[in-house]
């Protein structure tokens, strides 16, 4: 699944995340704890950001200029609505080239549906975009080994990939990053987590 399929799949089912049902919270524990190694305050990027700004509420009230990207047009079209002062970019990360450093950046449930065959360089350009002492955030698909699926379980076809925990972790260390944090934090559902560290 292309990136751009995977942004109209989500542009069909966005009121997922309007609903009083959808958790609030979900991640804000987890980003508290990725702000403690934050040696700055300075640019944050938020990827695969959706509609509901919770991390982007949380990392301005803590001192970040933060700007979100998502690959749909209608989770960004809300985004923007619910807050005009942040500054959101529509685009596909695995082709974007990031235009700053950043001191933080966050892609929570978002790496997760790039093609698996991406996944190091996205991981590479990430890590190469952050400034010394910066700090990622990112959820995936916990996994022993890498692979890739297709489900339809919030509606329409969605796309998942990942490296495996051991993929991220070596990866992480080959491009210099120190693992902070790495937590398996929804048992029994193989959602990961890690902190890392340029």
């Amino acid at each position: 699944m292309k990136p751009e399929e995977l942004g109209k799949a989500y542009d069909q089912i966005t009121e997922r995340w309007a609903a009083d049902t959808f958790n609030m919270s979900n991640g804000i524990a987890q980003h508290e704890k990725a702000m403690t190694f934050s040696q700055n305050r300075g640019k944050v990027l938020d990827i695969g950001c959706g509609r509901t700004g919770r991390f982007i509420e949380l990392l301005s009230e803590a001192g970040f200029d933060v700007s979100g990207l998502d690959v749909s047009e209608k989770m960004l079209s809300l985004a923007k609505e619910r807050h005009p002062q942040i500054a959101f970019v529509h685009a596909d990360i695995c082709s974007y080239d990031l235009p700053h450093k950043y001191d933080f950046i966050t892609a929570w449930d978002s790496i997760w549906h790039i093609p698996l065959s991406e996944q190091r360089n996205v991981i590479a350009k990430i890590v190469d975009s952050l400034n010394a002492g910066g700090v990622f955030i990112f959820s995936f698909g916990g996994t022993e080994s890498e692979g890739a699926h297709t489900n339809c379980a919030m509606g329409p076809e969605v796309y998942y990939s990942s490296l495996g925990t051991n993929g991220f972790v070596s990866l992480l260390m080959e491009l210099g990053c120190t693992i902070k944090h790495l937590e398996f934090d929804q048992y029994p559902e193989l959602h990961t987590y890690i902190i890392a560290q340029k």
